[in-house]
């Protein structure tokens, strides 16, 4: 992963990714306007990476703080990196630039920097985003994802979004379209949950070894959001090995969180609503970790996931049953 002078990484297909990235899901009960003031402050504060998502339901927002920043020339469209992803609905080859189009259309944008499969895990296809049966269970759905990433090429040629990738694949899916005869562009990411307690070291190995980028989210720790989270599983920012490594840098533990990914190779996403901590968050190239606290840090993983994605455990295509 070759490092630029902005603080990006240079992907596979030559466009550079800013290793810091700004998240913007937030649970159903967050007003989607907080999505739009948390952005702006992300840009004026100097994140040029914003990841964002059609199922998180806050693109116009998210587009509308991009576009006004943009405006008042605190940025120009090419200093943005916008991260958008292919819902599971949208999967089937026909719906996949459709569904990029009504990102583009909601963001009020001309294209997207990078375009990723949110998850393997198709669900029946259409605009209902979670299909359900008479029983209450999802209706799952089961298009060869290779053909799926045969449409994703197909808009990176039209020039709808200049890179294409995945997301929460584990090393047999992403082996599946790298094997794919007749491959155009390999995915340039993987974007994986990811924090001290989940480093995915074996995945992040993996996928440098096919100068494939790894991309974390929840590397702070999860929202918590009551659908997905178990309520009781520990808390990142308390650990005690963390705040002690944090009080000797005089950072927070976020910081040091951050930058524990950073200096593994791993191409961080930051969330959080609040102005201070979104302008602290961002302030992680001023120290270093020596070897003895990374190893201190690394030791504290225990493969625990907080999306564990119970809901969807019996798709053929579960990615989280594999080690890696």
């Amino acid at each position: 992963m070759e490092l630029c002078a902005q603080s990006c990484a240079t992907m596979n297909d030559g466009h550079k990714i800013p290793l810091i990235g700004f998240g913007t899901y937030a649970p159903e009960e967050f007003p989607k306007v907080l999505a739009e003031d948390a952005t702006k402050v992300a840009i004026e504060v100097g994140y040029r990476h914003i990841d964002c998502a059609y199922v998180y339901g806050n693109e116009p927002d998210v587009g509308s703080a991009i576009r006004e920043k943009i405006a008042d020339g605190v940025v120009k469209r090419e200093d943005v990196f916008y991260t958008g992803k292919l819902w599971n609905t949208f999967q089937t080859p026909d719906l996949v630039r459709p569904a990029l189009e009504a990102s583009l259309q909601d963001l009020q944008l001309d294209y997207i920097d990078l375009f990723i499969i949110h998850t393997p895990l198709e669900m029946k296809p259409g605009d209902d985003l979670f299909p359900m049966d008479e029983n209450g269970q999802l209706i799952f759905h089961n298009t060869d994802i290779r053909d799926t990433w045969e449409a994703m090429e197909s808009c990176k040629d039209a020039g709808l979004v200049k890179s294409i990738g995945v997301s929460n694949f584990n090393r047999r899916q992403i082996e599946l379209i790298l094997n794919k005869p007749g491959l155009k562009y390999k995915p340039v990411c993987n974007q994986v949950e990811c924090h001290i307690y989940l480093n995915q070291r074996k995945l992040l190995d993996f996928c440098r070894s096919q100068d494939i980028v790894l991309v974390g989210y929840s590397v702070l720790g999860s929202s918590r959001d009551e659908k997905w989270i178990d309520q009781n599983s520990p808390v990142v920012l308390e650990d005690p090995v963390l705040v002690t490594i944090a009080k000797r840098h005089n950072k927070s533990p976020a910081q040091v969180a951050i930058r524990f990914f950073l200096q593994l190779g791993v191409v961080v996403l930051a969330k959080s609503f609040n102005s201070k901590r979104i302008k602290e968050n961002f302030q992680v190239f001023d120290f270093q970790l020596p070897p003895e606290e990374m190893k201190e840090l690394e030791a504290l993983n225990q493969n625990y996931r907080y999306v564990q994605a119970k809901r969807w455990e019996h798709h053929p295509k579960f990615p989280f049953a594999d080690e890696y």
